[in-house]
């Protein structure tokens, strides 16, 4: 009898660690599709159209550049975070006091300026699906929104909408990409042996803006911290997690690139107030058309919810009220944006004003970051590789280039 209680006792054990490895794989997929679905918003749909058409498989190479330019920004904050369990803000102020504040003000302004924009993608997607008004589409999408963050295991279903919403997205590109017959030999070519490098500088920088600046790159790495998986034992998985995040938007981004190179190299001019829709248009005729409706709504809402979900998560450490109502906290900011983008309608200045604060913030909290590193305070005994810091500091000064001109920008909204 003895014997079989303990037989049981082992039984229940290895099943709850089985429950536990399984649990802990959702998890890092859904961080690291949380991080790759924030990433490809509506921005990132004309972005990619649009210097596809001005460099031509030329942007091949700058696709790669930024791809892994990410994977060092990424591995560099996902492994701090992970191994202190510290969120980003909270880090910051460890190095220098009160940082963690200045940058949470500044991420949750961000995001909800870029949540309006987000907003704005998704309703017009439901606009090209179904015809409905822009602003009637906007409260849809924003009910929706708000709706995820109403539901009991607010965090499960997130993470099971980013991951089918971000597999429909590369799966629909996929196919425009098929149908539109890029030349991919050239593409190739091109990725490793580019024309006119100097004029690359910029596309290359705007892309790691918009891959891993402002909230974007703490995305992931803040999910970690609420489903628990911190700690040096757990560092290999979150490599792998951070990893998977920019391989998943990057696998999004090729597929786009080579949608619109297939249409570009056939001569094609894209319309400038909408190049992604247009190349989708030419390459698949009408079905693709409503593709692109499927896939800038797909963009839109899941971008909606990594926005709000990690501004709202560096806004925890200001006051235990914010931590205690996180849902409802979000809820509010997605309202906010919601009513903002149906009383604009198109906030341009709003939209300026995020894309600097992306470009100012990325050398700020990963230089606080890369800082961290050498703080036993924060990481305790564990090192840092020397390859991982050094690639880090790099990205800083690319970056805080980068920051430079998003000020340039600034000064057009005065």
């Amino acid at each position: 009898m003895a014997a079989l209680k303990e037989q049981n006792k082992e039984s229940v054990i290895k099943e709850g660690i089985k429950f536990g490895a399984k649990r802990n794989i959702g998890a890092l997929v859904g961080a690291a599709f949380i991080m790759a679905t924030s990433a490809i918003g509506p921005g990132f749909l004309t972005q990619t159209a649009k210097f596809t058409q001005d460099f031509g498989a030329s942007f091949a190479f700058v696709i790669l550049i930024s791809v892994i330019f990410d994977i060092g920004a990424q591995l560099n904050v996902w492994s701090i975070i992970g191994v202190s369990g510290m969120r980003g803000q909270d880090i910051a102020n460890k190095v220098v006091p009160g940082m963690g504040c200045f940058v949470a003000v500044i991420v949750a302004l961000g995001g909800l300026a870029f949540n309006i924009g987000n907003i704005g993608g998704a309703a017009l997607g439901l606009n090209v699906l179904i015809g409905i008004n822009i602003k009637f589409a906007a409260v849809i999408c924003g009910i929706i929104g708000i709706c995820i963050f109403l539901s009991k295991n607010a965090s499960e279903k997130i993470d099971k909408l980013v991951k089918l919403l971000g597999g429909l997205m590369i799966l629909i590109v996929a196919y425009v990409a098929y149908k539109s017959n890029p030349p991919i030999s050239e593409a190739l070519v091109r990725s490793v042996y580019p024309e006119n490098v100097g004029l690359l500088v910029f596309p290359t920088i705007t892309l790691l803006g918009g891959t891993v600046g402002g909230y974007i790159t703490f995305a992931g790495g803040h999910r970690l911290i609420d489903a628990g998986i911190t700690g040096t034992e757990n560092l290999k998985e979150i490599r792998k997690g951070s990893i998977m995040g920019i391989l998943i938007a990057s696998v999004m981004r090729v597929f786009l690139f080579l949608a619109v190179l297939g249409v570009v190299s056939k001569g094609v001019t894209l319309d400038p107030s909408n190049p992604a829709a247009s190349a989708f248009l030419h390459g698949a005729g009408m079905i693709g058309y409503k593709f692109f409706g499927v896939v800038l709504w797909a963009a839109g809402i899941t971008s909606v919810i990594g926005a709000a979900y990690t501004s709202v998560s560096f806004l925890k450490s200001i006051h235990p009220v914010i931590e205690k109502k996180e849902n409802q906290f979000i809820i509010i900011l997605i309202a906010v944006s919601t009513l903002i983008m149906v009383i604009v309608g198109e906030p341009a200045k709003l939209l300026i004003l995020a894309g600097s604060l992306n470009g100012l913030i990325l050398p700020i909290t990963l230089g606080t970051i890369l800082l961290a590193s050498k703080r036993k305070d924060i990481v305790g005994d564990y090192k840092h590789p020397t390859w991982l810091l050094i690639f880090g500091f790099l990205i800083v000064i690319i970056a805080c280039f980068a920051g430079v001109m998003a000020l340039k920008n600034m000064t057009m909204l005065f």
